[in-house]
């Protein structure tokens, strides 16, 4: 139910849970809120009582949403990453993912999957809403919080911050100067632009390896890290996901800066790993001291490149929640759980260690129990209920 109209004359509207951002981790929060009796806002009509529905004067939940359409940042990926190539999927939570073809672009099946999922459910989803500021209402601990848009302001007694990562592309500084191409991963389209060229492509992630699998058929690539990468050859088992994730929980919790849990995973035997082995083009190298007008540099050695994509991750998109003073002497936010550890009020999902789509359907039933713990269940929390039903995806 996606809601589209908001000025910034309206006045100040009043929920009881705010969901920022409606990718993975937003819409799994925001079906565990339906589930628990939180009434979906919707506008309120002149002279409406809102009787089933919240209507924005003082309970139930909103999702907002910065894009256009649903998809996340699903939306944004190369047109190339198929889902035969996609690094994990897990779907989301009482509807799974179609049966699809395994060439048909991401960018196309998943954000096909998340819109059926929101009209399903009749998740309200505000859009285009870019969150600006999230601030306290008073000094007092149990006030509420007031969540300022570029459509609006919203006042709120919990929120559930499900931003991710990819609108913060972390690009390294190194000296010197390249005069080629060069392009972060959010940027990258694929390969074609790349034919016949020596491509430097930087990092040691699943990125990396797509970038590396498409360009190496199309052209030369070289590959460098920062540090050497990690290969894990045995299957992921459940044993194995949880001892990841408990090294990622342990970082945020002490409020140190978060680590992706691929980063601890290391690299497995994707379809895009199988696929650069066989073109010659995981023969890493370390990384550059520099860069030149034509390419990059070791020491004395100059290699001559025609472009460098930067495979280097992302930062988690939380800067408009600095009015709240939720970092720590660490650099980071300290979570208890998916809670911040320095306000009750705050919940970060799909951070730290549940930035994966297994992780995000998890981390949002979690965020909402808690959620429910401080706030209490609503009073019609046995009526209402989320209907399942058959969901059609197509691609493209």
């Amino acid at each position: 139910m996606t809601v589209y109209g908001a000025t910034n004359s309206a006045p100040v509207r009043r929920v009881d849970v705010v969901v920022i951002g409606a990718g993975q981790a937003g819409l799994s929060a925001a079906y565990h809120l339906r589930r628990r009796g939180f009434a979906p806002y919707r506008e309120a009509a002149a002279g409406g009582s809102g009787a089933s529905e919240a209507d924005g004067t003082g309970g139930g939940f909103v999702v907002l949403d910065a894009d256009d359409a649903p998809g996340g940042a699903w939306a944004h990926r190369s047109p190339s990453l198929r889902m035969a190539t996609v690094h994990g999927f897990h779907d989301l939570p009482d509807v799974e993912l179609p049966d699809v073809d395994p060439n048909a672009p991401a960018r196309e099946v998943v954000p096909g999957y998340f819109a059926a999922y929101e009209a399903q459910h009749a998740l309200p989803v505000v859009r285009p809403v870019k969150v600006l500021a999230v601030r306290s209402e008073s000094a007092r601990p149990d006030a509420r919080l007031l969540v300022e848009t570029d459509s609006g302001a919203w006042s709120t007694r919990a929120l559930i911050n499900a931003t991710g990562t990819w609108t913060r592309p972390f690009l390294p500084h190194y000296p010197g100067r390249f005069a080629g191409r060069q392009l972060h991963y959010a940027a990258y389209r694929g390969p074609e632009e790349f034919a016949g060229k020596r491509v430097l492509v930087v990092g040691g992630g699943a990125s990396a390896i797509q970038v590396l699998s498409e360009v190496a058929a199309v052209g030369e690539t070289v590959w460098v890290t920062r540090t050497p990468p990690v290969f894990h050859a045995g299957p992921f088992t459940p044993e194995y996901g949880r001892a990841v994730v408990a090294k990622v929980e342990e970082r945020v919790r002490q409020g140190l800066p978060v680590r992706s849990v691929v980063s601890v995973t290391g690299l497995g035997p994707s379809v895009a790993y199988r696929r650069a082995e066989e073109l010659g083009a995981l023969r890493r190298r370390p990384m550059f001291d520099r860069l030149t007008e034509h390419g990059v540099a070791w020491g004395d050695e100059e290699l001559a490149v025609d472009a460098i994509v930067w495979a280097t991750g992302f930062r988690p998109e939380v800067g408009h929640l600095s009015p709240l003073g939720l970092r720590s002497a660490g650099g980071g936010i300290a979570l208890t759980g998916t809670r911040a550890t320095a306000d009750p009020r705050v919940h970060l999902v799909g951070y730290g260690p549940s930035a994966s789509t297994v992780g995000a359907n998890r981390a949002g039933r979690a965020a909402v129990n808690e959620i429910v713990a401080l706030l209490g269940a609503p009073a019609d929390a046995e009526s209402a209920g989320v209907e399942s039903a058959g969901v059609a995806v197509t691609a493209g």
